[in-house]
C-alpha cells in the first residue's frame, strides 16, 4: 500500500495516460507526450506530460510550457481538483488507483506544502487553480437567475471538480462550483466563497445550486472583507448576497459593490477611508434590518452618508426575477441621490 507522495507518484505513472484522460481530458496524445492548456485541464497545448518512461525522462512527469511549472501527476490531480490538503490529493489518487484509504501520516517530502484547512492561504489556491467564468455553468447559473449581462470583473471563478464534504465522517462529494474571491480593502485575497452546482441544470427550489445540505460554504479570513466589484473611491453599495449584488450590478454596471456573503458579515464590513457615501442594499428580514442599522450607525459616525435600500421581497436577486430588469432600474432610480443617477445609471450600456 503506498504510504507517501513518492509511491504513489510512481503508481500513477505506470497509469499516465489513463490519469491524464480522466484529469486533463481537455487535452490529447501527440506521441509519446499529452498535450493540454495547464494542470487544471484547461484546452491548449502549452503543457506536456510525458505518457513513457524515454532518456528524458520518467513517465508522469509534466511542464508547462507557458509558465515553466512543473510537477508529478498528483500536482495534476491537485490543480485539476481544487484540492489543497495532501490526504485529500491521496484519497483520491488512491481511489483512482482502487486502492484502499489510509490514515494521514506526518507531511510527506512533496513539491508544494499543503496549506491549512479553510486558510486565506488555501482560499488563494483554490482561487488560483479556477478558472473563468464565461462559457461555463457559472455563467449559465447566473443567467437562469436573472444576472445578465456579466459585470464580475474577476471576481468570479468556475472550479468543475471542487470537493465538497458534508462533515468530517462523510465521503467526499465532487460538484461543479461557482469560486468567489474575498478580499480586504487593499485587494489582498483573504478568504474564497464556494457555491456548488447542480450540473444537472436550474429548478425553482434549489436555483441551480447543488442537491447537497449547504451549498454554499466560505474559507479563509471574512470579519471586515468582502466579494468586491469595482474599485471604491467614494461611493459604494454592500449588500449580503453575490447573486443580491450582481444583480443590483445589471443596473449599475459602474457602481462598486461588495457582497459580505451574510448579515453578520455586513454589520462588520470595512469601509475605505475615502467612502462619502455608502448605499445599503439589505435583505428584507430581521437578520438583514439588524446589519443596516449596525452598519448605518458606523458609517455615519466615520461621516459617510448611508441610505437603506430594502427589496420587495427577499432580496434584489428575487426581486429581478420577480419583476424583470425595467423594474428593477425604476426601483433604484428613486432611491439613487441625483447625482449618482447621472454618473451610475445614465452611463450604462443599455
Amino acid at each position: 500500500m503506498p504510504r507517501d507522495a513518492a509511491e504513489l507518484a510512481h503508481r500513477l505513472a505506470r497509469e499516465a495516460e489513463a490519469v491524464c484522460r480522466h484529469y486533463l481530458s481537455n487535452g490529447r496524445r501527440e506521441g509519446r507526450y499529452w498535450l493540454v492548456g495547464d494542470a487544471r485541464n484547461t484546452p491548449g497545448r502549452s503543457m506536456f506530460v510525458r505518457l513513457k518512461e524515454s532518456p528524458k525522462g520518467p513517465a508522469g512527469r509534466w511542464t508547462d510550457a507557458a509558465t515553466g511549472e512543473h510537477g508529478d501527476l498528483l500536482d495534476v490531480i491537485r490543480e485539476s481538483c481544487g484540492l489543497v490538503e495532501f490526504h485529500d490529493v491521496a484519497d483520491e489518487a488512491r481511489r483512482f488507483l482502487s486502492l484502499p484509504r489510509i490514515e494521514p501520516e506526518p507531511p510527506p517530502n512533496h513539491s508544494r506544502r499543503p496549506a491549512q484547512t479553510g486558510s486565506p492561504e488555501a482560499a488563494r489556491r483554490l482561487f488560483a487553480i479556477s478558472q473563468p467564468v464565461m462559457r461555463t455553468l457559472v455563467e449559465t447559473y447566473l443567467r437562469n437567475r436573472g444576472i445578465t449581462p456579466l459585470h464580475e470583473d474577476g471576481a468570479l471563478r468556475f472550479h468543475p471538480r471542487c470537493y465538497y464534504r458534508p462533515d468530517e465522517h462523510s465521503p467526499t462529494e465532487i460538484w461543479p462550483a461557482m469560486i468567489a474571491r474575498v478580499t480586504d480593502l487593499v485587494g489582498r485575497i483573504t478568504g474564497a466563497h464556494r457555491t456548488w452546482l447542480d450540473p444537472e441544470g436550474f429548478d425553482p427550489v434549489r436555483l441551480g445550486k447543488a442537491p447537497i445540505d449547504t451549498p454554499r460554504r466560505a474559507m479563509g479570513d471574512l470579519l471586515g472583507n468582502a466579494v468586491r466589484f469595482g474599485v471604491v473611491n467614494d461611493v459604494l453599495t454592500a449588500g449580503e448576497g453575490i447573486e443580491t449584488m450582481l444583480s443590483l450590478r445589471c443596473v449599475l454596471p459602474t457602481l462598486p459593490m461588495a457582497a459580505a456573503l451574510s448579515a453578520n458579515h455586513l454589520a462588520a464590513l470595512l469601509l475605505p477611508p475615502t467612502l462619502r457615501r455608502l448605499y445599503i442594499a439589505r435583505d428584507n428580514d430581521g437578520a438583514g434590518d439588524g446589519a443596516a442599522i449596525a452598519l448605518t450607525e458606523r458609517a455615519q459616525s466615520m461621516g459617510v452618508e448611508a441610505i437603506t435600500w430594502t427589496p420587495r421581497h427577499g432580496d434584489f436577486n428575487e426581486d429581478l426575477r420577480a419583476f424583470g430588469l425595467d423594474a428593477l432600474r425604476a426601483a433604484l432610480r428613486v432611491q439613487l441621490v441625483p447625482q449618482d443617477v447621472a454618473r451610475f445609471m445614465l452611463l450604462m450600456a443599455i
